[in-house]
Protein backbone atom coordinates (compact mmCIF):
# COMPACT_ATOMS: atom_id res chain seq x y z
CA UNK A 1 0.00 0.00 0.00
CA UNK A 2 1.61 3.44 -0.93
CA UNK A 3 0.16 6.49 0.12
CA UNK A 4 1.24 10.36 0.89
CA UNK A 5 3.06 11.40 3.71
CA UNK A 6 2.39 14.26 6.19
CA UNK A 7 4.69 16.50 4.38
CA UNK A 8 3.91 15.58 1.04
CA UNK A 9 -0.05 16.72 1.66
CA UNK A 10 1.16 19.96 3.77
CA UNK A 11 3.56 20.67 0.42
CA UNK A 12 0.53 20.39 -1.91
CA UNK A 13 -2.13 22.06 0.29
CA UNK A 14 -0.32 24.98 0.59
CA UNK A 15 0.74 25.39 -3.31
CA UNK A 16 -3.23 25.35 -4.14
CA UNK A 17 -4.19 28.74 -2.21
CA UNK A 18 -0.92 30.24 -3.46
CA UNK A 19 -1.86 28.98 -7.73
CA UNK A 20 -5.19 30.97 -7.37
CA UNK A 21 -3.80 34.06 -6.03
CA UNK A 22 -1.33 34.21 -8.85
CA UNK A 23 -4.28 33.58 -11.45
CA UNK A 24 -6.46 36.22 -9.43
CA UNK A 25 -3.72 38.93 -8.95
CA UNK A 26 -1.51 38.55 -11.35
CA UNK A 27 -2.59 36.18 -14.56
CA UNK A 28 0.36 36.53 -16.51
CA UNK A 29 2.06 34.71 -13.73
CA UNK A 30 -1.22 31.85 -13.20
CA UNK A 31 1.41 29.21 -14.98
CA UNK A 32 4.04 28.97 -12.28
CA UNK A 33 0.92 27.53 -9.80
CA UNK A 34 0.29 25.20 -12.75
CA UNK A 35 3.90 24.54 -12.69
CA UNK A 36 4.68 23.88 -9.23
CA UNK A 37 1.96 20.98 -9.09
CA UNK A 38 3.27 19.64 -11.98
CA UNK A 39 6.62 19.34 -10.42
CA UNK A 40 5.89 18.30 -7.22
CA UNK A 41 3.69 15.19 -8.81
CA UNK A 42 6.88 14.68 -11.09
CA UNK A 43 8.99 14.60 -7.70
CA UNK A 44 6.10 12.69 -5.66
CA UNK A 45 6.08 9.71 -8.83
CA UNK A 46 9.92 9.83 -8.65
CA UNK A 47 9.50 9.04 -4.67
CA UNK A 48 7.31 5.86 -5.07
CA UNK A 49 9.49 4.63 -7.55
CA UNK A 50 12.40 4.96 -5.57
CA UNK A 51 10.33 3.47 -2.41
CA UNK A 52 8.94 0.47 -4.31
CA UNK A 53 12.07 -0.80 -4.91
CA UNK A 54 12.25 -1.77 -1.45
CA UNK A 55 9.02 -3.85 -1.34
CA UNK A 56 10.99 -7.08 -1.96
CA UNK A 57 12.93 -7.43 0.85
CA UNK A 58 13.28 -10.83 2.07
CA UNK A 59 12.12 -10.86 5.86
CA UNK A 60 13.22 -13.80 8.08
CA UNK A 61 11.09 -13.90 11.50
CA UNK A 62 11.80 -16.60 14.82
CA UNK A 63 8.48 -16.95 16.80
CA UNK A 64 8.93 -18.35 20.67
CA UNK A 65 7.25 -21.71 20.77
CA UNK A 66 5.77 -21.31 23.85
CA UNK A 67 5.12 -18.39 26.36
CA UNK A 68 5.06 -17.87 29.68
CA UNK A 69 2.08 -15.77 31.19
CA UNK A 70 3.98 -12.93 32.92
CA UNK A 71 6.95 -13.65 31.45
CA UNK A 72 8.57 -10.93 28.63
CA UNK A 73 9.35 -12.65 25.33
CA UNK A 74 10.25 -11.65 21.48
CA UNK A 75 10.09 -11.97 18.05
CA UNK A 76 13.49 -12.22 16.28
CA UNK A 77 14.81 -11.60 12.87
CA UNK A 78 16.53 -9.98 9.99
CA UNK A 79 15.36 -7.80 7.36
CA UNK A 80 18.32 -8.44 4.39
CA UNK A 81 18.66 -5.46 2.31
CA UNK A 82 19.92 -7.03 -0.86
CA UNK A 83 19.46 -4.58 -3.86
CA UNK A 84 19.12 -1.46 -2.05
CA UNK A 85 20.82 1.94 -3.24
CA UNK A 86 20.71 3.74 0.01
CA UNK A 87 20.41 3.01 3.73
CA UNK A 88 16.52 2.54 4.22
CA UNK A 89 15.05 2.69 7.65
CA UNK A 90 12.00 1.31 8.38
CA UNK A 91 9.22 0.47 11.12
CA UNK A 92 8.31 -2.66 12.29
CA UNK A 93 4.93 -4.17 14.26
CA UNK A 94 3.36 -6.96 14.92
CA UNK A 95 -0.19 -7.92 14.24
CA UNK A 96 -1.23 -9.61 16.89
CA UNK A 97 -4.64 -11.32 18.57
CA UNK A 98 -5.32 -12.23 22.46
CA UNK A 99 -4.65 -11.25 25.79
CA UNK A 100 -1.25 -9.54 25.43
CA UNK A 101 0.50 -5.86 25.83
CA UNK A 102 -0.48 -3.58 23.36
CA UNK A 103 2.09 -4.02 20.58
CA UNK A 104 5.02 -1.50 19.98
CA UNK A 105 6.35 -0.27 16.59
CA UNK A 106 10.14 -1.15 16.09
CA UNK A 107 12.74 1.11 14.09
CA UNK A 108 15.55 -0.76 12.52
CA UNK A 109 18.02 0.70 9.87
CA UNK A 110 18.62 -1.39 6.34
CA UNK A 111 21.95 -1.07 4.70
CA UNK A 112 22.50 -1.91 1.00
CA UNK A 113 24.06 -5.20 0.83
CA UNK A 114 23.60 -6.51 4.42
CA UNK A 115 20.60 -7.27 7.36
CA UNK A 116 19.51 -6.00 10.29
CA UNK A 117 17.93 -7.76 12.95
CA UNK A 118 14.56 -6.64 15.17
CA UNK A 119 13.15 -7.99 18.33
CA UNK A 120 9.14 -7.01 18.66
CA UNK A 121 8.41 -7.26 22.32
CA UNK A 122 5.37 -10.30 23.44
CA UNK A 123 3.93 -10.27 27.01
CA UNK A 124 1.30 -12.18 27.46
CA UNK A 125 -1.21 -11.54 30.29
CA UNK A 126 -3.67 -14.54 30.15
CA UNK A 127 -2.99 -18.40 29.84
CA UNK A 128 -4.61 -19.90 26.46
CA UNK A 129 -3.32 -19.02 22.90
CA UNK A 130 -2.42 -15.81 20.76
CA UNK A 131 -1.95 -15.93 17.36
CA UNK A 132 0.75 -13.52 15.60
CA UNK A 133 -0.96 -12.46 12.09
CA UNK A 134 1.43 -10.53 10.71
CA UNK A 135 4.07 -8.24 10.21
CA UNK A 136 3.91 -4.53 9.03
CA UNK A 137 6.64 -3.01 7.81
CA UNK A 138 5.96 0.88 6.86
CA UNK A 139 9.41 3.34 5.16
CA UNK A 140 9.47 6.85 3.23
CA UNK A 141 10.89 7.58 0.02
CA UNK A 142 14.16 9.15 0.08
CA UNK A 143 12.09 13.13 -0.33
CA UNK A 144 9.68 11.72 2.27
CA UNK A 145 6.59 12.40 0.13
CA UNK A 146 5.55 8.57 -0.52
CA UNK A 147 5.12 6.07 2.95
CA UNK A 148 5.52 2.21 1.91
CA UNK A 149 3.05 -0.65 3.92
CA UNK A 150 3.91 -4.10 2.83
CA UNK A 151 2.36 -7.28 5.28
CA UNK A 152 4.40 -10.07 5.96
CA UNK A 153 2.13 -12.88 6.55
CA UNK A 154 2.59 -14.67 9.60
CA UNK A 155 0.05 -17.01 10.89
CA UNK A 156 1.14 -18.83 13.85
CA UNK A 157 -0.45 -20.03 17.21
CA UNK A 158 1.65 -19.50 20.08
CA UNK A 159 0.09 -21.31 23.61
CA UNK A 160 0.47 -19.52 26.70
CA UNK A 161 1.55 -21.68 29.79
CA UNK A 162 1.39 -21.19 33.21
CA UNK A 163 4.74 -19.04 34.68
CA UNK A 164 7.20 -22.25 35.76
CA UNK A 165 10.16 -20.21 34.74
CA UNK A 166 9.82 -18.77 37.92
CA UNK A 167 8.98 -22.00 39.71
CA UNK A 168 12.26 -23.55 38.65
CA UNK A 169 14.30 -20.71 40.00
CA UNK A 170 12.26 -20.51 42.97
CA UNK A 171 12.24 -24.28 43.83
CA UNK A 172 16.27 -23.82 43.70
CA UNK A 173 16.43 -21.39 46.81
CA UNK A 174 15.18 -24.42 48.61
CA UNK A 175 16.76 -27.39 47.69
CA UNK A 176 20.85 -25.28 46.98
CA UNK A 177 22.04 -27.75 49.22
CA UNK A 178 21.33 -30.94 46.65
CA UNK A 179 23.41 -28.72 43.84
CA UNK A 180 26.76 -28.97 46.60
CA UNK A 181 26.22 -32.74 48.10
CA UNK A 182 24.26 -34.48 45.03
CA UNK A 183 21.39 -36.41 44.81
CA UNK A 184 21.03 -38.36 48.08
CA UNK A 185 18.71 -39.01 50.43
CA UNK A 186 18.81 -36.80 52.94
CA UNK A 187 16.63 -37.01 56.51
CA UNK A 188 15.84 -33.89 57.42
CA UNK A 189 15.89 -34.30 61.60
CA UNK A 190 14.19 -32.48 64.50
CA UNK A 191 11.82 -29.96 62.74
CA UNK A 192 8.92 -32.91 62.52
CA UNK A 193 6.35 -34.91 64.73
CA UNK A 194 7.65 -38.10 63.09
CA UNK A 195 9.46 -40.27 65.33
CA UNK A 196 12.85 -41.24 63.60
CA UNK A 197 15.18 -42.69 66.13
CA UNK A 198 16.35 -42.21 69.88
CA UNK A 199 20.27 -40.29 70.55
CA UNK A 200 21.97 -39.48 73.48
CA UNK A 201 20.61 -36.44 75.09
CA UNK A 202 23.33 -33.45 75.15
CA UNK A 203 23.35 -30.31 76.27
CA UNK A 204 21.31 -27.91 74.88
CA UNK A 205 19.04 -30.33 73.47
CA UNK A 206 15.05 -29.40 74.06
CA UNK A 207 14.72 -31.86 77.67
CA UNK A 208 10.74 -32.44 76.46
CA UNK A 209 12.00 -35.13 74.15
CA UNK A 210 14.23 -37.00 76.72
CA UNK A 211 12.26 -40.89 76.86
CA UNK A 212 12.90 -41.71 80.38
CA UNK A 213 11.59 -45.49 80.05
CA UNK A 214 14.62 -46.07 76.91
CA UNK A 215 16.80 -44.06 79.88
CA UNK A 216 16.32 -45.71 83.09
CA UNK A 217 16.69 -49.16 81.01
CA UNK A 218 20.00 -48.15 79.13
CA UNK A 219 20.85 -45.98 82.13
CA UNK A 220 22.11 -42.64 80.48
CA UNK A 221 19.63 -40.39 79.22
CA UNK A 222 18.85 -40.38 75.84
CA UNK A 223 16.24 -38.20 73.49
CA UNK A 224 14.05 -38.87 70.94
CA UNK A 225 14.46 -37.22 67.51
CA UNK A 226 11.82 -36.28 65.13
CA UNK A 227 11.89 -36.32 61.23
CA UNK A 228 9.77 -34.76 58.93
CA UNK A 229 6.25 -36.48 57.62
CA UNK A 230 5.84 -37.63 54.42
CA UNK A 231 2.92 -38.87 52.33
CA UNK A 232 0.39 -35.75 53.07
CA UNK A 233 -2.25 -35.09 50.42
CA UNK A 234 -2.19 -31.50 49.14
CA UNK A 235 -5.33 -30.28 47.13
CA UNK A 236 -5.01 -27.07 45.63
CA UNK A 237 -8.74 -25.86 45.19
CA UNK A 238 -8.57 -22.46 42.54
CA UNK A 239 -11.61 -20.42 42.19
CA UNK A 240 -12.17 -19.69 38.44
CA UNK A 241 -14.95 -17.26 39.09
CA UNK A 242 -15.47 -13.61 38.00
CA UNK A 243 -13.67 -12.18 40.88
CA UNK A 244 -10.27 -13.96 40.50
CA UNK A 245 -10.38 -12.31 36.48
CA UNK A 246 -9.64 -8.94 38.38
CA UNK A 247 -6.36 -8.40 37.21
CA UNK A 248 -3.58 -7.14 40.00
CA UNK A 249 -0.09 -5.85 39.57
CA UNK A 250 -0.45 -6.70 35.18
CA UNK A 251 -1.32 -10.59 35.98
CA UNK A 252 -5.08 -12.12 36.81
CA UNK A 253 -5.50 -13.22 40.26
CA UNK A 254 -5.77 -16.60 38.97
CA UNK A 255 -3.14 -16.64 37.23
CA UNK A 256 -0.96 -15.30 40.69
CA UNK A 257 -2.55 -18.16 42.54
CA UNK A 258 -1.33 -20.48 39.72
CA UNK A 259 2.22 -19.49 39.88
CA UNK A 260 2.45 -19.90 43.28
CA UNK A 261 0.52 -23.17 43.40
CA UNK A 262 3.21 -24.34 40.69
CA UNK A 263 5.76 -24.02 43.18
CA UNK A 264 4.08 -25.17 46.04
CA UNK A 265 3.21 -28.76 44.09
CA UNK A 266 7.09 -28.65 43.20
CA UNK A 267 8.51 -28.93 46.92
CA UNK A 268 5.68 -30.78 48.19
CA UNK A 269 6.47 -33.46 45.38
CA UNK A 270 9.79 -33.83 46.45
CA UNK A 271 9.61 -33.74 49.87
CA UNK A 272 7.08 -36.61 49.52
CA UNK A 273 3.92 -35.40 49.83
CA UNK A 274 1.14 -35.74 47.37
CA UNK A 275 -0.12 -32.76 44.94
CA UNK A 276 -3.72 -32.64 43.60
CA UNK A 277 -5.97 -29.48 41.50
CA UNK A 278 -9.39 -28.64 42.05
CA UNK A 279 -11.14 -26.22 39.63
CA UNK A 280 -14.61 -24.53 40.03
CA UNK A 281 -16.67 -21.99 40.01
CA UNK A 282 -20.48 -21.73 39.47
CA UNK A 283 -19.70 -25.63 39.00
CA UNK A 284 -16.73 -28.26 39.01
CA UNK A 285 -14.56 -27.82 36.44
CA UNK A 286 -11.52 -29.92 36.99
CA UNK A 287 -10.29 -32.64 39.32
CA UNK A 288 -7.03 -33.79 39.92
CA UNK A 289 -6.72 -36.61 42.31
CA UNK A 290 -3.26 -36.74 44.48
CA UNK A 291 -0.27 -37.87 43.09
CA UNK A 292 3.06 -38.31 43.93
CA UNK A 293 6.92 -37.95 42.72
CA UNK A 294 8.55 -35.00 40.73
CA UNK A 295 7.66 -36.88 37.41
CA UNK A 296 4.00 -36.07 37.84
CA UNK A 297 4.84 -32.64 38.07
CA UNK A 298 3.59 -31.95 34.03
CA UNK A 299 0.15 -33.84 35.08
CA UNK A 300 -0.17 -30.81 37.26
CA UNK A 301 0.64 -28.72 34.79
CA UNK A 302 -1.60 -29.87 32.41
CA UNK A 303 -4.61 -29.68 35.33
CA UNK A 304 -3.91 -26.18 35.97
CA UNK A 305 -3.72 -25.29 31.94
CA UNK A 306 -7.66 -26.33 31.87
CA UNK A 307 -8.80 -23.83 34.25
CA UNK A 308 -10.13 -21.13 32.44
CA UNK A 309 -11.53 -17.44 33.36
CA UNK A 310 -15.27 -17.62 33.95
CA UNK A 311 -17.67 -14.58 34.19
CA UNK A 312 -19.95 -16.35 36.65
CA UNK A 313 -20.42 -16.18 40.51
CA UNK A 314 -18.74 -18.71 41.97
CA UNK A 315 -21.10 -21.63 44.25
CA UNK A 316 -19.22 -22.14 47.30
CA UNK A 317 -21.55 -24.61 48.84
CA UNK A 318 -21.80 -27.38 45.47
CA UNK A 319 -17.64 -26.64 45.39
CA UNK A 320 -16.98 -27.71 48.88
CA UNK A 321 -19.11 -30.00 49.59
CA UNK A 322 -17.99 -31.46 46.65
CA UNK A 323 -14.27 -31.43 47.42
CA UNK A 324 -15.11 -32.97 51.12
CA UNK A 325 -16.81 -36.20 49.36
CA UNK A 326 -14.47 -36.69 47.53
CA UNK A 327 -11.40 -36.96 49.62
CA UNK A 328 -11.35 -39.96 51.64
CA UNK A 329 -8.38 -39.08 54.39
CA UNK A 330 -7.55 -36.04 56.07
CA UNK A 331 -5.72 -33.70 53.64
CA UNK A 332 -4.23 -30.23 53.57
CA UNK A 333 -6.67 -27.96 51.48
CA UNK A 334 -4.79 -24.91 50.00
CA UNK A 335 -8.35 -22.68 48.68
CA UNK A 336 -7.37 -20.03 46.62
CA UNK A 337 -9.98 -17.17 46.23
CA UNK A 338 -11.72 -14.07 46.89
CA UNK A 339 -14.76 -12.56 48.50
CA UNK A 340 -16.29 -8.64 48.40
CA UNK A 341 -17.88 -7.95 51.80
CA UNK A 342 -19.18 -9.99 54.78
CA UNK A 343 -22.82 -10.61 52.82
CA UNK A 344 -20.99 -12.33 49.80
CA UNK A 345 -18.83 -14.25 52.51
CA UNK A 346 -21.82 -16.09 54.47
CA UNK A 347 -21.56 -19.36 51.99
CA UNK A 348 -17.62 -19.36 51.82
CA UNK A 349 -17.69 -19.33 55.47
CA UNK A 350 -20.48 -22.18 55.98
CA UNK A 351 -18.88 -24.32 53.48
CA UNK A 352 -15.42 -24.33 54.97
CA UNK A 353 -16.67 -24.76 58.13
CA UNK A 354 -17.68 -28.33 56.95
CA UNK A 355 -14.39 -28.71 55.25
CA UNK A 356 -12.61 -27.40 58.18
CA UNK A 357 -14.01 -30.30 60.49
CA UNK A 358 -12.06 -33.59 58.77
CA UNK A 359 -9.13 -31.41 56.92
CA UNK A 360 -6.84 -28.64 57.52
CA UNK A 361 -7.93 -25.88 55.47
CA UNK A 362 -5.70 -22.53 54.49
CA UNK A 363 -7.56 -19.86 53.18
CA UNK A 364 -5.64 -17.70 50.23
CA UNK A 365 -6.41 -14.36 49.29
CA UNK A 366 -4.52 -11.86 47.11
CA UNK A 367 -4.75 -8.32 48.85
CA UNK A 368 -5.36 -5.67 46.44
CA UNK A 369 -2.75 -2.38 46.99
CA UNK A 370 -5.26 0.13 45.28
CA UNK A 371 -7.50 -0.09 48.63
CA UNK A 372 -4.89 0.33 50.76
CA UNK A 373 -3.36 3.28 48.69
CA UNK A 374 -6.98 4.63 48.67
CA UNK A 375 -7.37 4.66 52.74
CA UNK A 376 -2.99 6.08 53.08
CA UNK A 377 -3.32 9.03 50.57
CA UNK A 378 -4.50 12.38 51.74
CA UNK A 379 -7.38 13.66 50.13
CA UNK A 380 -7.62 16.49 47.90
CA UNK A 381 -11.24 16.62 47.49
CA UNK A 382 -14.51 15.64 48.34
CA UNK A 383 -14.39 12.63 45.55
CA UNK A 384 -11.03 11.43 47.67
CA UNK A 385 -12.69 11.71 50.69
CA UNK A 386 -15.84 9.60 49.57
CA UNK A 387 -13.17 6.73 48.02
CA UNK A 388 -11.44 6.49 51.18
CA UNK A 389 -14.52 6.25 52.91
CA UNK A 390 -15.45 3.19 50.86
CA UNK A 391 -12.18 1.42 50.67
CA UNK A 392 -11.71 1.29 54.33
CA UNK A 393 -15.08 -0.49 54.59
CA UNK A 394 -14.34 -3.04 52.22
CA UNK A 395 -10.91 -3.18 54.07
CA UNK A 396 -12.73 -3.51 57.67
CA UNK A 397 -15.14 -6.04 56.09
CA UNK A 398 -12.21 -8.47 54.71
CA UNK A 399 -11.26 -8.24 58.15
CA UNK A 400 -14.10 -9.26 59.70
CA UNK A 401 -14.16 -12.30 57.71
CA UNK A 402 -10.52 -13.28 57.73
CA UNK A 403 -11.29 -13.12 61.63
CA UNK A 404 -14.22 -15.05 61.63
CA UNK A 405 -12.38 -17.78 59.56
CA UNK A 406 -9.38 -18.34 61.96
CA UNK A 407 -11.80 -18.23 64.94
CA UNK A 408 -13.12 -21.64 62.75
CA UNK A 409 -9.66 -22.82 63.17
CA UNK A 410 -9.10 -21.85 59.03
CA UNK A 411 -5.27 -20.76 58.67
CA UNK A 412 -5.54 -17.43 56.50
CA UNK A 413 -3.59 -16.10 54.43
CA UNK A 414 -4.16 -12.37 53.07
CA UNK A 415 -0.93 -11.30 51.15
CA UNK A 416 0.20 -9.23 47.98
CA UNK A 417 0.74 -11.13 44.72
CA UNK A 418 4.68 -10.17 45.11
CA UNK A 419 5.09 -12.08 48.28
CA UNK A 420 2.46 -14.33 47.24
CA UNK A 421 4.84 -17.33 46.74
CA UNK A 422 7.39 -17.11 49.64
CA UNK A 423 3.93 -16.63 51.83
CA UNK A 424 2.54 -19.63 50.91
CA UNK A 425 5.76 -21.98 50.88
CA UNK A 426 6.22 -20.88 54.62
CA UNK A 427 2.67 -21.32 55.82
CA UNK A 428 2.83 -24.86 54.28
CA UNK A 429 6.51 -25.87 55.72
CA UNK A 430 5.04 -24.19 59.31
CA UNK A 431 1.75 -26.82 59.19
CA UNK A 432 3.67 -28.95 58.21
CA UNK A 433 6.25 -28.51 61.24
CA UNK A 434 3.94 -28.70 63.61
CA UNK A 435 2.08 -31.86 62.70
CA UNK A 436 -0.91 -30.35 62.22
CA UNK A 437 -1.80 -32.37 58.68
Amino acid sequence: MIKPTRIAVAIFTAGIPLSLLLAIEVPQFSILGFTFSAIFLVVFAADVLMATKARGLPVRSILPERLYIGDRSQITGTVVGAGLSRPLRLQLLAEQEGYMDPAAPVEVTVQPGSGAGFALPLVPRRRGRIEIVRLWLRWRGPFALAEVTRRVPVGRTIDVLANVKGVQSAALQFYANEAVLGLKVQREKGIGTEFEALCEFLPGMDSRFIDWKHSARHRKLLSREFGVERNHQIVMGFDTGYLMREPVEGLAKLDHAINAGLLLAWISLNGGDLVGVYGFDAAIRHYLKPIRTLSAFPRIQEAVAQLDYRAEETNFTLALAELNVRLRRRALVILFTDFVDTVTAELLIEGLQRIANRHVVLFVSLRDSILTDMTDRPPEGFEDVADAVIAYDLLRDRRIVLERLERLGIHCLDIAPKTLPAGLINRYLSIKQRGLI
